[in-house]
């Protein structure tokens, strides 16, 4: 029987067909805002840290590199001077073997002809069948200037990219919410008033109509509280929930990041911190008609959230987020959510920045699922359950695209 568990489960998982619910990806068609190729993917942030912590060189002067010369140097680092031996950069090496080169063998310039710089949708769809990804989400911010000016146009949306709606900015300094909501044609008082929430409404009703975001998500700083007295807490019980409510739409909670603690490092300079999961308990108590997609940066915040999510069925962990999406910890976190949840969460996100980490974040994903559900079916069967390839594949559905699909249903 534990030799048929283990076939029934690497192929239901080699299958299954993946919508990734977070990534940072655009279509081909939002072209200055497409990443991929060589380049990108050897100036990944998590790489960047890497390279300087080992090449004794300076931020300011690895920022004032070209991209290309950066590239080069992160690979002299990371990969010629020692062993690609970290969760980014062994993906690297996942990821030259996914197109057929050997990196040790030929090297940069061997990826960087391998792997396609410019925007196309004929090669979006060679990453997605490597990857055996059906659909991604992305990350949408109509504050930004740069994304604002592709919906606005009417850029289309290739079937394969979902939106959803990030609301970061409005979850911080009202002063800067204001800032950018002028950039953005909306004028608001620094008074956070009713009239003020009323145009925060007003725009988010637009955008939801313009995006149609399976959606609305924000990420959160450890000491996120609610509820709140703050004018960030009145846009989220005046504009956000209600939002959710009047359209159907779950609401992504990513919490515990710390952005900027080293600014020189730039976006590589963020790190973690034990998560406010009271607050997160008490969204869920007081909005049970709204359901909460939740994540959280830190190891120690893992049990709190699953204990949490048992206790409100409206919270639907997600993932292995950033500083936690490593081998060892993906496997910890994972059983640990199935050893009190079930199959009831969504076992993974890859949180891809460049095109191409779709296809080792979902190789390692498949990798820990087969790893997980080996070990917990060969347990269940030791225990007397007849279990049955069939109930395999249903499970392996729900974990890499089925529990996403219920939570988004009434999109």
């Amino acid at each position: 029987m534990e030799s048929s568990i283990s076939t029934w489960v690497r192929e239901a998982v080699d299958r299954v067909r993946v919508i990734d619910m977070h990534t940072h990806l655009f279509p081909p068609s939002f072209s200055s805002l497409w990443r991929s190729g060589a380049d990108h993917v050897l100036t990944y942030h998590y790489l960047i840290a890497e390279a300087i912590r080992a090449g004794g060189r300076s931020p300011e002067w690895f920022y004032g590199l070209p991209l290309r010369e950066q590239a080069a140097w992160v690979y002299e680092q990371i990969f010629a001077r020692t062993s690609p031996l970290s969760e980014a950069a062994m993906g690297v090496v996942a990821i030259a073997q996914a197109f057929g080169v050997d990196l040790q063998q030929d090297g940069i310039e061997g990826l960087r002809e391998a792997l396609q710089h410019e925007p196309s949708e004929p090669y979006a769809e060679r990453v997605f069948q490597l990857a055996g990804v059906d659909q991604v989400v992305m990350t949408n911010d109509p504050l930004d200037p740069a994304e604002r000016a592709h919906w606005l146009k009417g850029d289309p949306v290739h079937p394969r990219f979902l939106a959803a709606l990030r609301l970061d900015p409005f979850l911080g300094d009202w002063g800067a919410l204001r800032t950018c909501l002028a950039a953005a044609g909306v004028s608001v008082s620094p008074a956070a008033d009713a009239p003020d929430l009323a145009e925060v409404r007003r725009f988010l009703k637009d955008w939801i109509g313009r995006m149609r975001p399976v959606y609305l998500a924000f990420s959160a700083p450890p000491e996120f509280t609610y509820p709140s007295k703050e004018a960030s807490g009145r846009v989220l019980d005046a504009c956000i929930l209600p939002a959710c409510r009047s359209n159907g739409l779950p609401l992504a909670l990513m919490i515990g990041v710390r952005r900027r603690v080293n600014p020189r490092l730039r976006e590589a300079g963020d790190a973690s911190g034990r998560a406010n999961l009271a607050a997160v308990e008490r969204l869920a108590a007081s909005n049970p008609d709204v359901r909460f997609l939740v994540t959280v940066l830190s190891r120690e915040d893992q049990h709190e959230l699953v204990v949490l999510a048992r206790k409100f069925a409206n919270v639907i962990p997600f993932g292995c987020w950033w500083f936690v999406n490593t081998d060892t910890l993906t496997r910890e976190i994972s059983a640990l959510r199935l050893e009190l949840l079930g199959p009831t969460f969504v076992l993974q996100h890859s949180d891809a920045r460049v095109l191409e980490h779709l296809v080792y974040k979902w190789k390692n994903a498949r990798a820990l699922a087969v790893d997980v559900l080996v070990h917990k079916y060969t347990k269940l069967a030791e225990e007397g359950w007849r279990v049955t390839r069939d109930e395999i594949e249903r499970v392996v559905e729900r974990l890499f695209r089925g529990n996403f699909l219920d939570v988004v249903r009434s999109v």
